[in-house]
């Protein structure tokens, strides 16, 4: 029989293949925490996502009742807020992040399609040209494939040089850092196994390092229907949102009509009334008769707001 749901349950909206769902997954393996895996699909309609969402479409998206959580720098640091140990993120942690979910990941990018070439599906394509708003080019990331592949060693032996004298980046135990670089290890891995090989060659402590995270695991995951989760949220009230930063320098105020949007790619507007803005976050409620009243949390960094 498959575990009751409760408003507080931790529910991830993902799906197995995602790099970025990958992150999350290792976090909820540190931290040892039980969770509920709700499969999405890879393109859309995403037809049990985007009424939790407001319309927001990329992947994951973290559920507790009726607090949704979109993108892996607010979800992370929400898992980090609810269970404080063991301590993920330290010192410059959430600079390696963006690193690791940009740069790095932009360079892993050409590498696993250049080395995918015709296999990716046309679906795929046009799903990923929409979302990203420019041409999804095979032949051009083919052709890319050879010089990034220098530049995704380059990034990697980064991570040889920081793990000189400890098992992980962030010392003796995993840090926020180990989990954002390994994404792109594990997403390469499953993707081109042999390219990675190749460009692990030399750079041991990276290898070895490749394995103690993959031996993290993902905590204790149980399966939950979209139809379940959306329910979850129904019946659940959100959680009081943290207080607002009163010299924000947007000037918007709690209870303005506001929208949100990712300042890189899948830019469609979230809109919604602002419940908070602190320096790492901003929080809107929404609602609407399929879930009642639903906050929808996005991180700073990364997202623009702005009056609706």
């Amino acid at each position: 029989m498959p575990p009751q749901s409760s408003s507080a349950e931790i529910i991830l909206h993902h799906y197995d293949t995602s790099p970025f769902s990958e992150k999350v997954r290792v976090m909820l393996g540190v931290k040892g925490l039980s969770w509920r895996s709700v499969i999405q699909p890879v393109i859309m309609p995403k037809p049990d996502l985007v009424p939790l969402t407001g319309g927001y479409r990329r992947i994951p998206v973290l559920q507790i009742g009726a607090d949704i959580y979109c993108d892996t720098q607010v979800i992370l640091a929400e898992l980090e807020a609810r269970q404080a140990r063991p301590a993920v993120v330290r010192g410059a942690d959430w600079a390696v992040n963006l690193w690791a979910d940009r740069l790095f990941f932009q360079v892993t990018v050409a590498v696993v399609f250049g080395e995918m070439g015709d296999k990716v599906p046309a679906a795929f394509i046009a799903d990923r040209e929409k979302l990203s708003g420019r041409p999804f080019d095979m032949a051009v990331m083919k052709a890319a494939a050879g010089p990034m592949k220098g530049q995704w060693r380059a990034h990697a032996a980064w991570i040889e040089r920081g793990l000189a004298s400890n098992d992980f980046l962030g010392g003796s135990t995993p840090s926020l850092a180990d989990i954002a670089a390994y994404m792109n290890v594990w997403w390469l891995g499953l993707a081109a196994s042999d390219a990675m090989d190749t460009l692990l060659d030399g750079l041991p402590k990276t290898v070895s390092w490749r394995a103690r995270m993959a031996g993290l695991g993902h905590g204790r995951r149980s399966d939950m229907t979209g139809a379940e989760a959306l329910k979850v949220a129904w019946a659940a009230t959100p959680a009081n949102a943290p207080a607002s930063d009163p010299a924000d320098p947007s000037g918007l105020k709690p209870g303005a009509a506001v929208a949100v949007a990712a300042d890189d790619y899948g830019r469609d507007p979230i809109e919604g009334r602002l419940v908070s803005i602190t320096p790492d976050r901003i929080v809107i409620a929404r609602e609407s008769d399929v879930l009642g009243v639903t906050h929808v949390h996005f991180p700073r960094v990364g997202y623009l707001l702005h009056a609706a």
